[in-house]
């Protein structure tokens, strides 16, 4: 009951009590790797080397508090037994490598099998800050649902329509499924936007703007440091003219959003409550695993539902509201073979 009455609530704040976000840090959707000039524009110089030993015993200390989810996977599971679990992931630095090029962000064929296991044995999705067609398009996989521009785009499993963000559509192979798009209305303005950033920044070399459907990125990690200043009045110039919509920063990244209460958080809970776990939530077990500071509104919701397990993907240490951890995508990979294999093994 308590999960149908904050679906909603939210569905009443769509409606559209709209909020002014707060203009915060939050990394990139592409999540990109610095580059040599990057890091000397946006990593602030140590006043000390940091030695392997110091870097290793911190990241041991921290793992006291965020073990690693694989070696914790024996009783994670045992944990699980009569329970339904319910599969989020997020896409770049989860499922695909770290990558300089946002579009080169490929998931290997070893991935791609794993999450089509995984699949198979239990309702899976994936959440990311792309768009919900470049996701599908890395992914290329039917079984999963996808959730693009951080939620704002939801390709999820058919259902009674409740809101006016909702309609069905038929996938490629006619199978029925609903898509729930709560920022439809601003797609308009976002293409406008578009045309005036690359207008105003077409002289800035080594800018790379991002049509994220529901949301803009203007890729910063090619442009000269002498010119960022400049980069970033132009975009603020445009944002003027759009008071809707609010910057936030990342990796080497400028992202504009419209301003609505909504988030990876929100997704996982619309997904749940389509998939039928808004009143049997004892009967329901989700795992998200994301890398992405985005991925902590998920982490949150999990915490505050007191069930499931967050699981933060990093090889450093880092603050977070997860409860497990992973080293990175190889970690993951491991992860989700082995979850598979026991989802296999518990329907037999």
């Amino acid at each position: 009951m308590m999960m149908r009455d904050n679906i909603e609530k939210l569905y009443q704040a769509l409606g559209f009590q709209r909020w002014l976000a707060k203009t915060h840090d939050t990394e990139s959707i592409s999540k990109a790797r610095h580059d040599k000039n990057a890091a000397k524009r946006t990593v602030p110089k140590p006043t000390a080397p940091t030695e392997p030993n110091v870097i290793d015993a911190n990241y041991s200390s921290w793992l006291n508090e965020h073990p690693s989810a694989l070696a914790s996977f024996k009783g994670m599971m045992s944990l699980a037994k009569g329970k339904r679990i319910v599969v989020f992931l997020d896409y770049d630095g989860t499922l695909s490598p770290i990558v300089n090029d946002p579009d080169s962000a490929f998931m290997s064929d070893p991935m791609r099998s794993a999450v089509r296991e995984v699949a198979r044995h239990f309702p899976t999705a994936i959440i990311s800050g792309r768009s919900r067609g470049k996701v599908y398009e890395f992914v290329k996989l039917d079984e999963v649902y996808y959730a693009g521009s951080h939620g704002m785009d939801i390709m999820g499993p058919p259902r009674l329509l409740k809101s006016k963000y909702q309609t069905k559509a038929l996938d490629e192979k006619g199978n029925e499924f609903t898509v729930f798009q709560p920022a439809q209305e601003f797609l308009p303005a976002i293409g406008k936007m578009l045309n005036e950033l690359e207008e105003e920044t077409k002289s800035i070399e080594g800018v790379m703007i991002e049509d994220n459907r529901f949301c803009i990125s203007v890729h910063y990690r090619q442009v000269q440091d002498e010119e960022y200043g400049m980069l970033e009045e132009r975009v603020q110039s445009v944002l003027t003219r759009y008071p809707r919509f609010h910057l936030t920063r990342g990796k080497m990244v400028l992202e504009i959003r419209p301003s609505i209460k909504w988030n990876k958080g929100n997704a996982l809970e619309y997904l749940l409550d389509t998939l039928g776990y808004a009143k049997n939530t004892e009967e329901v077990l989700p795992v998200y695993i994301g890398d992405d500071r985005t991925d902590e509104d998920a982490f949150k919701v999990l915490q505050g539902r007191g069930q499931g397990y967050p699981i933060i993907v990093s090889s450093t240490p880092r603050d977070t509201t997860a409860s497990y951890s992973l080293h990175d995508p190889s970690e993951v990979l491991s992860f989700l073979i082995r979850l598979a294999r026991w989802g296999g093994k518990s329907t037999q």
